[in-house]
């Protein structure tokens, strides 16, 4: 089983063969409704989900008449991939797509995790390690940038990268996400005459960096009550 799994979504998947009705009712069972064709009927199956990361699932049951099925339900792609064993032997291949009927009860997949992460490895690849090559690989190619003294779009945030001083250093340090929002408190060093604390908030489409915004202002350093301190986000 798996928090992660959307407990209390109902899907319709409309496969090439069928159309199916999920009900995830609980991390270990699940209500399936065929409602026309050869393989028409409703029934409570006792699952086992194994979570394989990025929001995709594997999840296999067996049906009252000896029917065997595994899913692989990937709920960022809205994809299911479903093979199924009837019991004459016979192997169903089907690959449908996924609509909303009824939304989780809670959000508990993986995306604030991931986003979270992504964002914490974009800004370290570019403002520790200078490393512009990765502007490709975490900024979406329409990258929208609302800070008025940094120059619009991807390829200018490449351009900046690659002629920065050896002496800027970003930390990281608390990570909030929501959705596809993910704001980052750190501190940044070089990039002004003083040390400078800096909220970013970007928004997250398609795994990649979409859209950014930021605030900075100078760090006043004090004993009891630090703006930044680099175990703040552990």
């Amino acid at each position: 089983m798996s928090q992660y799994y959307p407990v209390g979504l109902v899907v319709d998947v409309s496969h090439p063969m069928f159309g199916v009705t999920l009900h995830l009712e609980a991390a270990d069972r699940i209500r399936f409704v065929i409602a026309d064709g050869p393989y028409a009927r409703e029934e409570v199956v006792e699952t086992q989900v194994v979570d394989l990361g990025n929001n995709i699932f594997a999840v296999s049951w067996q049906e009252a008449d000896r029917a065997t099925v595994v899913n692989v339900q990937d709920f960022d792609a809205g994809i299911v991939h479903s093979y199924a064993t009837l019991p004459d032997g016979t192997l169903l291949r089907n690959t449908g797509t996924m609509t909303v009927r009824e939304k989780a009860d809670a959000i508990s997949d993986h995306a604030p995790r991931r986003n979270k992460a992504l964002v914490v490895e974009a800004m370290t690849a570019l403002f520790q390690r200078h490393d512009a090559g990765s502007v490709e690989r975490f900024y979406a190619s329409d990258y929208r940038q609302h800070n008025p003294m940094i120059p619009q779009g991807r390829e200018a945030l490449r351009t900046i990268v690659e002629n920065l001083d050896k002496s800027v250093f970003y930390e990281p340090g608390i990570v909030v996400a929501q959705a596809d929002m993910v704001a980052i408190h750190g501190r940044i060093r070089g990039w002004a005459p003083e040390p400078q604390i800096v909220v970013d908030l970007f928004r997250i489409r398609h795994g990649k960096l979409a859209e950014h915004w930021d605030v900075l202002q100078r760090e006043v350093v004090s004993a009891s009550d630090p703006m930044f301190a680099p175990a703040e986000g552990k």
